[in-house]
This record gives structure tokens, sequence and C-alpha cells, in this order.
């Protein structure tokens, strides 16, 4: 199953790369306009904005996590697929399935494509309304139609491993430190990079991704929902190669809750030339799904569940600017 999975990523070796410099998460929505397209204020546009096609990669200047924080000053810029630009823009889960599903529904000159987009929203805008922005310009510049529909398909519930316990590196926020206070200060002004022993990730209600010297990789999340912690799970199950199908919440959890999870098996490139080889941890050698049940008390089990899919009508390569 392993090796198979595996094959079928390298069919989508722009689109992993992507995901692996962010996170893309959250699953498309229960409605046609999810509460968090209204929350955010509907249609809005950048003021300025530039698309053109290019060449070499580039990761985005704030993470496309499912996070709703202030942005980086009312500033979007990166180079990445087209793919990767819908998913932040329509809060779109980034599994397997629903990248395939997408690539297969377009031209192929776009989704060999890398794009820069630099765009400028007015005011210090929030993330949400940063995808709403987006939405348009997606819209304006690559003629994109799409539509969601609800259909059964196999997935992955995540239930608890023992009934009734978390696992070590899973607790309710409520026992953790509390979240800091970030609302409407330039994210360029705050402290980096955390100093030792402050909380991971140090702010809430985003996903972090983070490499680390020796190999292995860290996740985390402070103050999320078991709804977000199934997508996070879907995401980084897929970048691991070990997660296939979209991950449901089947845990009956309602609290919020702090997590971080360390597991091997994602290269981020080789050490810098002559760096010494940092000692191995407890998360050496871990799997990505056996870090899931042993660190966050957490299992997946096959099952099926509706799922809201992204489909895409219509997409051209990008108007001049």
């Amino acid at each position: 199953m392993r090796e198979r999975l595996k094959n079928s990523l390298n069919k989508l070796p722009v689109l992993l790369v992507a995901t692996l410099l962010t996170i893309v998460t959250l699953a498309a929505q229960s409605l046609d306009v999810p509460d968090w397209q209204t929350a955010a204020g509907g249609k809005l546009s950048f003021e300025v904005a530039s698309v053109k096609p290019t060449k070499l990669m580039r990761p985005p200047n704030f993470p496309l996590d499912s996070g709703n924080a202030v942005a980086a000053g009312g500033r979007f810029s990166a180079v990445m697929p087209l793919l990767v630009y819908i998913f932040f823009a329509y809060k779109v889960d980034g599994n397997g399935d629903q990248a395939r599903t997408a690539l297969s529904q377009m031209p192929k000159d776009v989704t060999a494509g890398l794009f820069e987009i630099e765009a400028r929203a007015g005011g210090n805008a929030t993330k949400d309304q940063m995808r709403l922005m987006m939405q348009s310009l997606l819209a304006e510049r690559f003629k994109l139609g799409i539509h969601f529909e609800t259909r059964e398909v196999s997935a992955m519930a995540l239930t608890l491993d023992k009934p009734g316990k978390l696992g070590p590196k899973l607790r309710p926020h409520s026992e953790g430190p509390p979240c800091p206070d970030y609302k409407g200060i330039d994210p360029a002004s705050r402290p980096e990079p955390p100093k030792p022993g402050d909380p991971f990730p140090p702010q809430c209600d985003v996903s972090q991704l983070q490499p680390k010297p020796d190999g292995t990789t860290r996740s985390g999340s402070r103050n999320t929902t078991p709804q977000l912690l199934a997508r996070d799970i879907t995401t980084l199950g897929f970048m691991s190669g070990e997660v296939d199908k979209p991950v449901v919440d089947r845990t009956g959890l309602s609290d919020r809750f702090d997590y971080v999870l360390e597991w091997s098996g994602l290269s981020f490139g080789p050490p810098p030339p002559g760096a010494a080889a940092p000692p191995p941890t407890d998360a050496a050698g871990t799997t990505f799904l056996q870090a899931v049940r042993e660190q966050l008390g957490l299992k997946l089990v096959l099952t099926r569940a509706p799922v809201r899919t992204l489909v895409i009508d219509h997409v051209e390569m990008p108007s001049e600017n």
C-alpha cells in the first residue's frame, strides 16, 4: 500500500513540493457560501495585483494554513502551482484524492506551470479576507469557474486509539499556555524566532510545520478543534505518503486542543555542508501514523463519508498584467 501510494505521489511532483512549503489544509465547507466566507465580508478584491508565469518556485510570505490570523501586512507574495492558490482561496483540503480530481479537470499547460502572484490588500487583512480577494483574482485573471459537489467517498475516520484516553502530546487547550494577543500587530514586527521553551507554535489558531536538524519533522497547532486536527492529519499524512484519503473526525471530542506531533519520513533536503550530525531523537524512525497513535492517542479507520469536493468548471492561462 505504501509503495503504491508513493508511486501515485510521483505523478504530482509540483503539487507535493508546494505542499511541503506550506500546509494547505481544511476540507471544503458544508455550504455553497460557508460561514467563514460570510464572516470575512463576502466578495473582496486586492487593491493591486500582478500575475505572471515563471519557473522558480518561491514559498508564500505567510503560511497558507487553516487559521485566520492577520496576514502579512495585507501583502501576498508567492510562486506556486495554480492549484495551491485555488485550495487556499476556497479553504480546500489538500489530500491526494482532492488534488488528483482537480488536476484531471485542468488543462495541462495550466497544471504544469508555476505562477508568481504579487498582490496587496487595503489595510491589514485577515487570511480569510485574503482568500476572498484571491477568489476574485483567480476569476478575473484565470477565468476560474468552480462549484462544489458532495460525494460519498472512501475516507479515513479519526478515532481514539483507547476510549476516553488522549495521547501525551494532545491536551485540552485550557491546560496549556494562553494565546498571545496579536490582534492588530503587523506580523513583521512580532518577535522571531521564538525563544527556547516557548510554546509551539507560538501563535494560536494556525497549523505549523517545522523541519528539524535531526531529519525529523515537527507539526503542531494550538486552540484547534478535532475537525481541524483531522484536516491537518489529511494533509500531513498525504505529504508523508501514508494517507491518500480525506480524514473525517469521529473522535467524539468537542473541546479545543493543543497538539505537537514529531515523526520522520519527510525530506527537506540535505543539511548544510560541514554541518555536524545532530543527535538522534525519540522521533527518529517513527512513521507518521505511528506518531499519531503513540503521541496523540488517535488512529485511522477505513470508512465512507460525504465529502465536499471541488469541481473545476473552467480555467485558462492568466491574462496579461
